[in-house]
């Protein structure tokens, strides 16, 4: 596929839109990347990420090697999705303490879309295709009842948290996010990745080498997931396509629990930094709600989550430009 630098510059753009998605619990990077229209060629390049490359590079030289992996392709998603996180990080936890229901009022629509994008794939329905979505519905909305555990103090624990978060975050309608708050680790990846780019930018280097420790354990972690998880979902979607959309869209409507905007507070508990920060809570109707529940402007920021999903709907389109 011969692409441009605007067409590389669109591809960070959804790589942008793939990390904020990816820092909050409840929301999927990896549904951004299926609506903008990437997502299936994010999944084979990965998957072709290998030893043959170095065989390739040795014989044919970078060039090839590079061009093997659709090396261009990737370096432009992940720079955008690095650049998001970096820069998002600090704001979505900020937007999270002070302003939670406009906030996931916004994701709620953006996931409500979602699913109706996602679910509009699937090309052969039948009694298979309809017990997949409601048992992974059923599925998926039970584990955003489930209680996080504690914070994790193990280095082998980081390493498992960063392989199974990673998993699900290249897989449409499960937050990676919410599967590290489950596991107690959300906390300390949002304050891994604060601290890095605060340690560099004071000049704290003692702040800067343990967060690059902890950052190091996720990312391990995360590359053996991504490539292992790759290659079986690589293999779904060119044989059980139908199957697999199925299965995501579940995912997604159970998922629609954790991100409802108003939520009643159950249990608490004290941060790294001494905040309280809740720990488990439960959806809840506006009406109930204890305080200003922001009706009105909750319903706006819906439409507009729902309104991105399209304008991403109509950039993925385009996906053989772009």
């Amino acid at each position: 596929m011969q692409r441009r630098f605007f067409d590389y510059l669109i591809i960070s753009l959804k790589g942008i839109a793939m990390g904020a998605a990816d820092v909050v619990p409840g929301v999927s990077g990896g549904t951004i990347a299926f609506i903008s229209g990437i997502y299936e060629e994010l999944i084979e390049s990965i998957d072709k990420i290998s030893l043959e490359v170095f065989k390739v590079w040795k014989t044919e030289g970078f060039k090839s090697a590079w061009k093997s992996i659709n090396g261009n392709f990737l370096l432009a998603l992940f720079s955008g999705i690095a650049i998001s996180i970096l820069s998002l990080a600090k704001l979505i936890k900020w937007l999270l303490h002070n302003e939670p229901i406009l906030l996931w009022s916004f994701f709620f629509g953006l996931v409500l879309a979602s699913i109706l994008y996602i679910a509009k794939q699937i090309e052969g329905w039948s009694i298979k295709i309809i017990l997949a979505i409601v048992a992974t519905s059923i599925l998926s909305y039970y584990i955003t009842l489930a209680e996080p555990f504690a914070s994790p103090e193990s280095p082998f624990y980081l390493l498992f948290c960063g392989f199974i978060a990673i998993i699900a975050m290249i897989l449409p309608g499960v937050s990676g996010a919410f599967i590290l708050l489950i596991l107690g680790a959300y906390q300390t990846a949002i304050d891994t990745v604060n601290d890095l780019r605060d340690g560099l930018l004071q000049g704290n280097m003692e702040l800067f080498k343990n967060a690059l420790l902890k950052f190091f354990l996720l990312a391990i972690g995360a590359v053996v997931g991504i490539k292992v998880f790759s290659k079986a979902l690589n293999w779904m979607f060119k044989h059980q396509k139908n199957l697999t959309l199925a299965i995501l869209t579940g995912f997604m409507i159970g998922s629609l629990n954790k991100i409802w905007p108003w939520k009643e507070v159950l249990k608490t508990r004290i941060n790294s930094e001494g905040e309280e920060v809740t720990l488990l809570d439960k959806s809840i109707l506006p009406s109930s709600y204890d305080g200003d529940n922001q009706l009105i402007m909750a319903i706006i920021f819906i439409v507009i989550g729902f309104a991105a999903i399209l304008i991403l709907e109509s950039l993925g389109k385009n996906k053989t430009k772009a």
